[in-house]
C-alpha cells in the first residue's frame, strides 16, 4: 500500500511540475488555439458515438432557424398591422406639420427640455431642397408578396424637382441560407431600389459642373472643357448601387456603401419616422449621444480593471494551471 501511494504522489508531483512549465503551458495553449479555430479538425477527434449526435443536433438547429424565420415573418405581419393603428397619429403629426391644421392649446401643453440644434448639419444646397419635406412614411409589403418596406418622403411643390414623392423599397430576406443555415439572425435587408428624381434644369444637387484646362501636345494650344461629375449630396440616397443578380462581387468600397446604405434604410425605419419630433427638438439626438457615452466609460472602466489584474498576476505567473478543455461523456 506505502508503495503505490509514494508512486502516486511521485506521480502527482511530476504532473504539477509539467503543468508548471511555462513551454508546456504554451503547447497547451497553442493546441487549445488550434481546436478553437479549427472546430472541423476537433470534431473529427470525437468518437463516431459523439460525431452521430452532433450531425443530429446540427439537424435540429436548422429546423430552429427555419422556425425563427416563420417568426420573423410573423413579426412583419405584426409590424402592418400596428401601421394601421399609427397611421392616424402621423396623419395628425402630418397635417399639424404643413400648418394644414392648427392645434389645440391642450395638444400644445409638453414640458421643454431645452432646445439645442443639431450641430451635424447637411450641405448647403441640400437645406433649401428639404426645408419643402413635409413627410415621411413607412410603407409595408402586403401579405403573399416578399417581405419589403418602402420609405416615402412627400415634398410641396418646389423649384427643385416635379415629383411630390421620392421612394426607396428595401427588399428584406427572412429565411436561412440553404449553405450556411446556422448563421440566420432574422430578416435582412438583401437589396433596395430607389426612384427618378425629376431635377428641373439647372438644379440637380447630386452633380456638380467643374471645367478642366487641357493643353495639346503638338500645338500648344490650351482649351476649356466642361463636364459634370457626381456631387455629394443627401438626394444621392435615391439612386443606390444596385445588387448584380448574376453573383458579381462588388469591391470593398461599393460593400461598405451598400452596407451604409442598409443601415440608414433601417434608421429611417425604427428610429426617425416614429420619433420624427424628438429628432427635429434634438432631444433623440441627446439620448444617444449620452448612451454611447455611457458604454465608453464602462469600457474604460472594464479596462482599468483587467490591467489590475494583470499586474497582480504577473509575480505569480507560473503558477497559473491549464484550461482543460470539456469532454463529451458517454453513457
Amino acid at each position: 500500500m506505502d508503495g503505490n501511494k509514494h508512486a502516486g504522489d511521485k506521480k502527482e508531483k511530476l504532473a504539477d511540475q509539467i503543468m508548471q512549465n511555462p513551454q508546456v503551458l504554451a503547447a497547451l495553449q497553442e493546441r487549445l488555439d488550434s481546436v478553437s479555430q479549427t472546430p472541423s479538425s476537433y470534431i473529427e477527434t470525437l468518437p463516431k458515438a459523439v460525431k452521430r449526435r452532433i450531425n443530429a443536433l446540427k439537424q435540429l438547429q436548422e429546423k430552429c432557424a427555419h422556425i425563427e424565420a416563420k417568426f420573423y415573418e410573423e413579426v412583419h405581419e405584426l409590424e402592418r398591422k400596428y401601421a394601421a393603428l399609427y397611421y392616424p397619429l402621423f396623419e395628425k403629426r402630418r397635417l399639424v406639420v404643413t400648418g394644414t391644421e392648427e392645434p389645440s392649446d391642450a395638444e400644445c401643453e409638453w414640458h421643454s427640455a431645452g432646445e439645442e440644434e443639431d450641430k451635424d448639419k447637411l450641405s448647403e444646397y441640400d437645406e433649401p431642397i428639404l426645408k419643402h419635406l413635409q413627410d415621411v412614411k413607412v410603407k409595408f409589403s402586403e401579405p403573399g408578396q416578399p417581405m419589403s418596406f418602402t420609405l416615402e418622403f412627400h415634398f410641396e411643390a418646389n423649384e427643385y424637382f416635379t415629383n411630390i414623392v421620392l421612394t426607396k423599397t428595401y427588399k428584406m430576406k427572412s429565411e436561412p441560407d440553404s449553405t450556411d443555415p446556422f448563421s440566420f439572425e432574422g430578416p435582412e435587408i438583401v437589396d433596395c431600389e430607389g426612384c427618378t428624381i425629376d431635377w428641373k434644369k439647372g438644379k440637380n444637387v447630386t452633380v456638380k459642373t467643374i471645367k478642366k484646362k487641357q493643353k495639346h501636345k503638338g500645338r500648344g494650344t490650351v482649351r476649356t472643357i466642361t463636364k459634370q461629375v457626381p456631387n455629394e449630396s443627401f438626394f444621392n440616397f435615391f439612386s443606390p448601387i444596385k445588387v448584380s443578380g448574376d453573383g458579381e462581387e462588388l469591391d470593398e468600397e461599393m460593400e461598405n456603401s451598400l452596407a451604409a446604405d442598409f443601415e440608414l434604410g433601417h434608421f429611417f425605419r425604427e428610429r426617425i419616422v416614429p420619433r420624427a419630433v424628438l429628432y427635429f427638438t434634438g432631444e433623440a439626438i441627446e439620448d444617444e449621444d449620452s448612451f454611447e457615452e455611457g458604454e465608453e466609460g464602462e469600457e474604460e472602466e472594464m479596462e482599468g480593471e483587467e490591467e489590475c489584474e494583470e499586474e497582480d498576476d504577473e509575480p505569480n505567473a507560473d503558477k497559473k494551471e491549464a484550461v482543460q478543455p470539456a469532454e463529451c461523456k458517454q453513457q
